[in-house]
C-alpha cells in the first residue's frame, strides 16, 4: 500500500530534524523561532483566496501544514504531543462544539433533533467556548475565566479589537448603532487633535489608540471585518502609489525628487484612471 501523504510529510519532518542527518537549520528551530513564520503563512494564504489563485493556494496551504507539523515533531522529541494527538484533539472539539450536527460519537444526529435555528446554533457555540475556557482557567491554563479571557494576545491588534469588541457587545455592552459609533470616532478625533496641540507625546498615543478601538467598533456595527478593511486600503494605496511613481517617470520625473504638488496631480491622475 503507498505511503499516504501526511506519514510521509511527519517522516520528512521527523528526517530533517534528525541530529546527526538532518538539517542544521531544521534541527536548531525551537517553537518560538517558527512562529513568524506560521503567521507569515497564514497571510499567505489569505492572500491566495483574496487574488482567487487557487495553485497557489495549493501550495500556500502545504506551507501552512508544515508548520503544525515542525510544531508538533518538536513536542514529540521532548515527550509532549504527538501530531496524531492535535488532529484527535481537533476532532474531539469539532465534535463537541456541534452538538446540533453529531452525537457524542461523531455520528449524525437524526434529522428531527437537529435544531436550525440561526441564533440558537451560535448561542450554543458560546455557551460551548466559555465552558472551555473556564475549564482551562481551572486547570491552569490559560487566562483566568472571564466575559473577555481567551481572545489570544497574539492576533493582530486590529482583529483583536474586534474580537474583545464583539465579547464586549454580547453581554449588551454596545452602541444601539453605527451612528452613535461614528459620532464616538469623531469624539476620539477631537481629543487625538487636542492632545497633538498640547504637544503631550503619551496622551496622543494613548488617544490614537482609543481611536483605533473606535473605528474597529464602526466597522463591527457597519459589517465589516476590520483586519480585511485595512488590508485592502493598504493594497489599494500600494497600487495607487506604484501607478503614481510610473506615472512621474513617463514623466521624466524622478519620485524621491519630485516635489508634492506633482506627486498630488500623479496621485490624482491615477485615481481618475481607475474610476474609468
Amino acid at each position: 500500500m503507498d505511503e499516504a501523504p501526511i506519514d510521509r510529510l511527519l517522516a520528512l519532518m521527523a528526517r530533517l530534524r534528525d541530529p546527526e542527518r538532518g538539517c542544521a537549520w531544521d534541527v536548531g528551530q525551537t517553537y518560538a523561532s517558527i512562529v513568524p513564520y506560521t503567521i507569515e503563512e497564514a497571510y499567505e494564504v489569505a492572500d491566495a483566496v483574496e487574488r482567487g489563485d487557487r495553485a497557489d493556494l495549493r501550495d500556500e496551504l502545504g506551507d501552512l501544514l508544515l508548520q503544525v507539523v515542525f510544531q508538533a515533531r518538536i513536542a514529540e522529541e521532548e515527550g509532549a504531543f504527538r501530531f496524531d494527538d492535535v488532529a484527535e484533539a481537533i476532532c474531539a472539539k469539532l465534535i463537541r462544539r456541534h452538538p446540533h450536527v453529531f452525537d457524542a460519537s461523531g455520528a449524525f444526529l437524526p434529522r428531527d433533533r437537529r435544531p436550525t435555528d440561526p441564533a440558537a446554533i451560535k448561542a450554543a457555540w458560546e455557551t460551548i467556548k466559555a465552558r472551555e475556557r473556564a475549564e482551562k482557567a481551572a486547570a491552569g491554563r490559560g487566562e483566568a475565566a472571564g466575559p473577555l479571557a481567551g481572545v489570544s494576545r497574539a492576533l493582530p491588534a486590529l482583529a483583536r479589537a474586534d474580537r474583545i469588541s464583539k465579547r464586549a457587545a454580547a453581554v449588551g455592552f454596545d452602541w444601539p448603532d453605527a451612528a452613535q459609533v461614528l459620532a464616538k470616532v469623531r469624539e476620539e478625533v477631537d481629543e487625538v487633535e487636542e492632545s497633538l496641540g498640547a504637544g503631550e507625546p503619551e496622551a496622543v498615543f494613548e488617544e490614537i489608540g482609543d481611536l483605533l478601538f473606535s473605528v474597529a467598533n464602526l466597522a463591527r456595527h457597519a459589517g465589516v471585518d476590520p483586519e480585511e478593511a485595512l488590508r485592502r486600503g493598504t493594497l489599494k494605496f500600494e497600487r495607487r502609489f506604484t501607478a503614481m511613481a510610473a506615472r512621474l517617470a513617463a514623466e521624466g520625473q524622478i519620485l524621491q525628487d519630485a516635489p508634492l504638488p506633482a506627486m498630488e496631480a500623479a496621485w490624482q491622475a491615477v485615481k481618475r484612471d481607475e474610476k474609468k
